[in-house]
């Protein structure tokens, strides 16, 4: 078999997304057999770079596209970084405020909450998990160097969601990932934008290209690939996928893998 290459999503795809970061030990096995086989495994994912942790670098890949895009890293070297302007990003604090939203702003250094925000039950839940992460959950956009590269919401009842999304349309792609959470990334910047300058990184084509994923902000990945592997679990996501694999708990990744042949040569 050809060198081919993979892109995974961390939550819901390698990993539980719960406090305990579950990871089953085929997905261990499952990744060190394709990568003896020779083949390029990158991790492709929403989170800033900042949030991709030990938990996941321990896997052992071969480099990390982060934040939707906006930042990529090969080989341990940083490659390409792409930060939202200053103007922007004030623009858009007015905005989730004006809309009554709740957010959270992503840097690839930093993470920034609103005190002038209500904060709804999905944001709280980020900072209590990033609390018991020892992250810093106390920079806000009162600071100084406040910025990001892309940023979600939580909305209930009371949020003006349809006048957020007119407000963001000059500036981000608006992403649904259900349960009353949306996710932000900056237009011209995607899962796929990421996947396509480390494809030409490595002169590959979309045929050498597989995506792994569970949640509908991976289907810019599957749009970039030739092959795209829906996990069990990803409800949303199975209506675009070539291929439906378990589900994370269920040896999804290995499974997946073995069927498209990658622990061999």
């Amino acid at each position: 078999m050809s060198r081919k290459i993979l892109f995974f999503d961390i939550d819901g795809t390698l990993m539980e997304d719960s406090a305990s970061h579950f990871v089953p030990q085929s997905t261990y096995k499952a990744l060190e057999l394709a990568r003896k086989a020779g083949h390029l495994l990158f991790v492709n994912t929403g989170r800033p770079v900042i949030n991709v942790d030990a938990d996941v670098r321990i896997l052992g890949f071969d480099g990390y596209i982060c934040g939707c895009g906006t930042y990529i890293e090969i080989g341990g070297k940083e490659c390409f970084y792409h930060r939202t302007p200053s103007s922007v990003c004030k623009e858009m604090v007015q905005l989730i405020r004006k809309t009554d939203c709740a957010p959270l702003f992503e840097r690839r250094d930093a993470f920034f909450f609103d005190p002038k925000t209500r904060e709804l039950p999905f944001i709280r839940e980020i900072r209590d998990t990033f609390k018991m992460q020892e992250k810093n959950v106390w920079r806000s956009t009162d600071d100084p160097d406040f910025g990001f590269d892309k940023f979600v919401i939580a909305y209930d009842e009371k949020s003006d969601l349809e006048g957020f999304k007119k407000g963001i349309q000059q500036h981000f792609a608006y992403i649904d990932r259900g349960y009353g959470f949306g996710e932000m990334a900056p237009l011209g910047y995607s899962k796929r934008t990421g996947m396509e300058y480390v494809m030409k990184h490595f002169g590959l084509q979309k045929n050498d290209v597989y995506a792994i994923g569970d949640s509908l902000n991976d289907l810019p990945m599957f749009e970039g690939a030739g092959t795209g592997i829906a996990m069990g679990n990803g409800d949303k996501l199975i209506p675009y996928a070539d291929y439906v694999t378990a589900d994370l708990w269920h040896d999804g990744i290995y499974k997946a893998m073995e069927h498209f042949g990658f622990f061999k040569p």
